[in-house]
């Protein structure tokens, strides 16, 4: 075994339980932030008597399968959705990882700003789902992100400045105009937000790629939804989360797979061409 692929299993290894121990965080975030409660200040404790858990109890994934799901003091059922939380965003950091090429420089950057907007997404996904709230110190902390990626990673995503500043307003502007008009019914302020600073950090096909996604996930599973409840009103953030997911990861091939199959592809490439001969 050479020096390199060691140096890959570990990194691998390393992202997944920084990725799993950042989970346990997003947990904390998930279930304070609504309630307007301090993420530092408070310990961890029981949902249901409000003991304290133990420092053994803190290890993510593995005390909830070691406690068999249940509260040390009290047997309460602890929801299976934490430990789901943490292996979530443990596999999204080591999907990310081996997507690029971590002995970059820039792909590492890349990777690294492209995991941390990912659990600001799992925060986003499940708060929202549960409150239809989107807090926005996270889409802040999103666009904080975009920042880095917008500035040094051009070489490691073919993305300019220029097309992440457009890519914060193409979407945005459109959902800004629908929420106001709706007042706020058929479009909230924080999916506005949301895909602003989604946008300031994919770029303009980004965006428009994530935003397709999240139209079809939302009206496939919104039809579901009203069908089993009879309620036509959901969140729409968990699906715009999921569509600026896919695009960070794949919006580039998928935005290429549509040029082709539209047949817009070739449409550019002979607009250039005439354009060419003309100067």
């Amino acid at each position: 075994m050479d020096i390199i692929t060691v140096y890959y299993i570990v990194m691998y290894v390393f992202v997944f339980l920084f990725g799993i121990c950042i989970g346990s965080f997003l947990n904390v975030c998930i279930y304070r932030l609504p309630i307007n409660e301090s993420l530092t200040k408070k310990n961890s404790h029981c949902m249901t008597c409000g003991t304290p858990i133990r420092k053994r109890d803190l290890i993510p994934i593995v005390s909830w399968c070691c406690l068999r799901g249940k509260c040390h003091a009290c047997g309460a059922r602890i929801s299976p959705r934490y430990t789901v939380v943490e292996a979530l965003n443990g596999v999204l950091y080591l999907v990310v990882f081996m997507l690029n090429d971590i002995v970059s420089p820039v792909r590492l950057l890349h990777a690294a700003l492209v995991s941390l907007m990912f659990s600001a997404l799992i925060v986003v996904f499940f708060m929202d789902w549960d409150t239809q709230l989107i807090n926005l110190y996270v889409v802040l902390f999103i666009a904080i992100v975009a920042i880095p990626e917008m500035l040094f990673c051009e070489r490691a995503t073919g993305v300019d400045i220029r097309s992440h500043i457009i890519g914060a307003f193409v979407v945005s502007i459109p959902l800004l105009i629908l929420s106001k008009a709706s007042h706020e019914k058929a479009m909230g302020m924080g999916d506005v937000y949301l895909m602003a600073a989604g946008g300031l950090f994919l770029g303009i096909q980004g965006v428009l790629i994530a935003m397709l996604i999240a139209l079809l996930s939302g009206s496939v599973c919104g039809i579901i939804i009203k069908y089993a409840t009879s309620s036509s009103k959901f969140a729409f953030g968990p699906y715009l989360s999921i569509g600026i997911a896919i695009a960070a990861l794949w919006g580039g091939q998928l935005g290429d797979l549509y040029m082709r199959l539209t047949g817009l592809e070739e449409i550019l490439n002979e607009s250039a061409e005439m354009a060419m001969l003309l100067m």
